[in-house]
């Protein structure tokens, strides 16, 4: 997969020198500025934006620069937004846009501009025109003062962008590396690149990691379509049952969305998995052996994509962030995703195993308090922790969390994934496929081993990682890691003996 796609086809419109990028858009025929500002909104909404809408942030901005133009807005902001996406390696600033835009929106370019920059749409990353640091022509006021917690992608990110801004900034993270949940382990003598938390930068159109990978010329491999399904005796699915079963599961999937609609507030009681279950006894689906084999892998799939078993998932909410989701494909980062991570570090100040146990915030600030007892002050902090952490009330906070907030994290779920990362002398599966998927002839254990992920393509070595989903997940935390290898092991002998 190459990111220069996109500057190419970016280019295709904007042009390549700097006379025709920097054009006045009202020197432009109206069928050009048409198909310009057509480009322009397709590209927005590549990006998650409603094509000719605000987002609801938007709004509030609008009412305070011309609240009788929202549609010029909307063409404005995204114009800005393809012009960054053009390049991303360098910045945006107002008066560039302002020479591309007409005088008489002068006033929508600055608040379209400012609130993608303040919300970080645009102007961010990491390459060399975008240091940690304030700019040169940043107001000299006395600076305020914030302590990030956790360096994670999230209080890394946070952290430099506050920096930009002009503020003075200090990330306090608990563990002994950056990171967070994003943790690239090297293996074969430090050879192998293997990804054991977040592994695929899902959706490369919106997804700011790939602004960043793009910055950073790292090169991105496109997840192959290409998925091959394996019985427990090591035969291959067959494409006619694959596809059969393939469409039964959307369909069940189709038609839980329909049980949900017709039940309403009752759907609130029920579990998705209890709904498929339902339907498929209903419609009388995947009545074999086989075929209920193939569709519990496409259930433990989807006990994957949702970190959590289909009993705990709700019928009624399980979707909700759908609209959320970043369009595009679904990417390796050559190297593993520490490029990323150390890159988001560099000129961000970071102080080690510094595991927070109290904040303290009022009027006059914070104080945060961690273990061992040292205190640090600030007029503000960020906290970026983990919502396992504040389940666990981890953290005192003095005074307590709002009423709302404390019900958010209590109610808000989080699931698990395990995975099992080997290395071996060379590659003996199919090159010319990055995942292939393995059948259990049980369905509690639907999710173990369900999926191989194919790292030799950007890791650097013959790297196979097992994925571990729904139920099986919490059973695999109690056998012993000997155990559980020789069972992954039997599995790819079996596949490929």
């Amino acid at each position: 997969y190459d990111e220069s796609l996109v500057d190419t086809e970016l280019q295709a419109y904007l042009g390549n020198s700097p006379s025709r990028r920097i054009r006045r858009l009202r020197r432009l025929s109206p069928e050009e500025r048409q198909r310009e500002t057509e480009t322009e909104a397709l590209i927005a909404l590549s990006l998650g934006f409603p094509i000719d809408a605000l987002l609801p942030a938007e709004e509030a901005i609008l009412a305070d620069a011309d609240a009788a133009a929202p549609n010029d807005y909307i063409v404005v902001r995204n114009h800005i937004l393809a012009s960054w996406r053009a390049d991303p390696r360098v910045p945006l600033p107002r008066a560039r846009v302002l020479e591309t835009v007409a005088s008489s929106y002068d006033h929508l370019v600055a608040a379209a501009h400012g609130f993608l920059t303040r919300e970080g749409h645009v102007n961010f990353g990491v390459s060399a025109a975008f240091p940690a640091s304030s700019p040169a022509d940043a107001l000299q006021a006395p600076a305020a003062s914030v302590l990030v917690i956790g360096a994670g992608l999230a209080g890394l990110a946070a952290a430099r962008q506050l920096l930009r801004f002009g503020l003075r900034v200090l990330v306090l993270e608990g563990r002994a590396r950056p990171g967070g949940r994003v943790y690239t382990s090297r293996l074969g003598g430090g050879q192998a690149a293997v990804e054991l938390g977040g592994s695929v930068i899902t959706g490369i159109h919106a997804n700011p990691l790939g602004v960043l990978a793009r910055q950073l010329g790292i090169p991105l491999h496109k997840v192959r379509d290409r998925c091959p399904l394996y019985h427990t005796d090591g035969r291959t699915v067959g494409t006619r049952l694959d596809r059969s079963i393939d469409l039964v599961f959307n369909t069940l999937l189709d038609h839980a969305t329909r049980l949900r609609e017709a039940l309403k507030e009752a759907a609130e009681g029920i579990s998705l998995g209890e709904g498929i279950e339902r339907l498929r006894r209903l419609y009388n689906v995947a009545k074999s052996e086989e075929e209920r084999e193939v569709l519990d892998w496409h259930l433990a799939n989807l006990e994957f994509s949702n970190a959590g078993c289909l009993s705990e998932l709700s019928l009624a909410h399980w979707d909700q962030d759908d609209q959320f989701e970043m369009g595009g494909d679904h990417c390796f980062l050559a190297g593993g995703n520490s490029r990323l991570v150390h890159a988001l570090c560099d000129g961000v100040p970071v102080l080690y195993e510094k595991t927070v146990k109290r904040i303290e915030h009022g009027v006059d600030g914070v104080s945060i308090t961690v273990e061992g007892g040292q205190v640090f002050q600030a007029d503000m902090a960020l906290c970026t922790v983990p919502l396992g952490v504040l389940k666990r009330g981890s953290i005192v906070f003095d005074p307590e969390l709002p009423e709302n907030k404390l019900g958010a994290i209590q109610r808000l779920g989080f699931g698990l994934l395990n995975k099992v990362a080997m290395v071996f002398p060379s590659v003996f599966w199919d090159e010319e496929i990055d995942t292939f998927g393995c059948l259990n002839k049980e369905s509690s254990k639907r999710g173990e081993f369900f999926l191989f992920y194919s790292y030799h393509t950007v890791s650097g070595g013959a790297v196979l990682v097992a994925l571990v989903a729904g139920e099986a997940a919490l059973e695999f935390e109690k056998v012993d890691p000997v155990v559980t290898l020789h069972r992954v092991l039997g599995i790819l002998r079996g596949n490929y003996h």
